[in-house]
């Protein structure tokens, strides 16, 4: 999926876990079928979950965002209504295999997908407590301070035209284009709220169309209070996309920028894994197919609210979608 990505075997990941962790010698090692970009998951035994970063980077940084990502998902496991990894140990390099990688316990569930359980008003009401209770935290003072998605979207105006550009024969573009011409203008939603960060779909557990977990808590942090909205539009359907509306409370702008994150987010994935990920590139179609489909022409901005100015603020950080 990504030119410097490492490899990591089953075989490879016995040899560190034993040598570094001799309690788990006598545990099964098995990896996990997944359409994650992040990181290759093998399970320890029934109980943990061993993460491999997939990216080949500096091991002081990587352990480092390991070390940070550990943190957010304990403080991420002590709010949250539902079962969230959390973290057990972090390993060094070895042979085999450069980076520190990582420990958690191991969430059981079903992984959503784009369609079920998109229909499930329960699950609706289950996504709303847990979004409620993320945002009830204190943020400490903490603001959003990164550079991808979650702060100002007209900082990702380079990244969306790499994304339109690459998308050309794959989507309807010039549709594509005019609708981030006016998503990107909406002002903000209100100050930071405590956010999960990733709300996408491999990273929702379901059981009977019910929430039954999230991972990836390691992105726990202030961000603009819209930015879990994007599950709205990657997970559910439109009553249930309503019913979580209603019962978060968002105003007007505070869903249309839910709905500027997610377009976000999902022009990033058609192009790129196209060709090296076909779950996270359909993942991208399925959720730009509801937000086109619930786009009406006119102006982005909701009804009553002022029209932000249009500014010319080019050459900001990008995100790497």
């Amino acid at each position: 999926m990504h030119v410097d990505q490492i490899t990591i075997t089953v075989e490879d990941a016995r040899r560190l876990v034993d040598e570094q962790f001799p309690q788990w010698r006598g545990l099964p090692l098995r990896a996990v079928a997944s359409a994650g970009t992040v990181n290759a998951i093998i399970r320890i035994g029934d109980g943990l979950t061993a993460r491999f970063p997939l990216r080949g980077r500096d091991p002081v940084r990587v352990r480092a965002e390991l070390e940070a990502e550990a943190a957010a998902a304990r403080e991420l496991a002590a709010c949250s209504p539902v079962p969230t990894p959390r973290p057990v140990a972090i390993g060094e390099p070895g042979e085999g295999y450069p980076l520190p990688w990582s420990v958690q316990t191991w969430v059981p569930g079903r992984v959503a997908t784009p369609h079920e359980p998109a229909g499930s008003t329960a699950f609706a009401r289950d996504l709303a407590a847990f979004i409620s209770a993320l945002r009830a935290v204190d943020t400490r003072g903490r603001r959003f301070a990164g550079t991808g998605r979650g702060g100002d979207l007209r900082d990702h105006d380079d990244w969306m035209q790499t994304c339109l550009r690459e998308s050309e024969g794959l989507l309807d573009v010039p549709r594509l284009r005019a609708l981030w011409a006016e998503l990107r203008d909406l002002p903000p939603a209100g100050p930071d709220v405590m956010s999960h960060h990733d709300l996408i779909p491999g990273n929702v557990l379901v059981r009977d169309g019910r929430l039954a977990g999230v991972l990836d808590g390691g992105g726990f942090g202030p961000a603009d209070p819209a930015l879990d909205l994007v599950a709205a539009w990657h997970l559910l359907d439109d009553a249930p996309r309503a019913e979580l509306r209603r019962l978060l409370g968002c105003d007007d702008v505070e869903w249309a920028r839910g709905r500027a994150w997610a377009f976000h987010q999902a022009m990033g994935l058609v192009w790129y894994y196209a060709e090296t990920n076909p779950p996270m590139s359909a993942l991208g179609r399925s959720t730009l197919d509801r937000l086109t489909r619930s786009w009406r022409r006119g102006p982005a901005a909701p009804a009553g609210v002022p029209r932000a100015a249009r500014t010319a603020r080019r050459g900001s950080p990008t995100s790497s979608g």
